[in-house]
């Protein structure tokens, strides 16, 4: 998945973090939501201006800063 065009990040907006489609919502929050046990129902239910791309584009987002840390590392 290309996250690029989901995920931002600027620089005003919770400290720089990245962001999903420029809301208040980061990449960490909908992680920490996954890691807690929400369910992508239960998490768009209770945040429905996200969609089920926007929770997938965190995972991917995730997942490539991951294998990015691991090269360099």
């Amino acid at each position: 998945m290309d996250y690029r065009s989901i995920i931002t990040v600027e620089p005003g907006k919770r400290g720089g973090k990245p962001c999903i489609r420029g809301l208040r919502i980061t990449v960490y929050d909908v992680l920490d939501f996954l890691a807690a046990g929400m369910s992508h129902e239960q998490i768009l239910k209770e945040y429905p201006y996200l969609t089920e791309t926007d929770i997938r584009a965190c995972l991917a987002y995730a997942a490539d800063r991951e294998r990015r840390l691991a090269v360099a590392g």
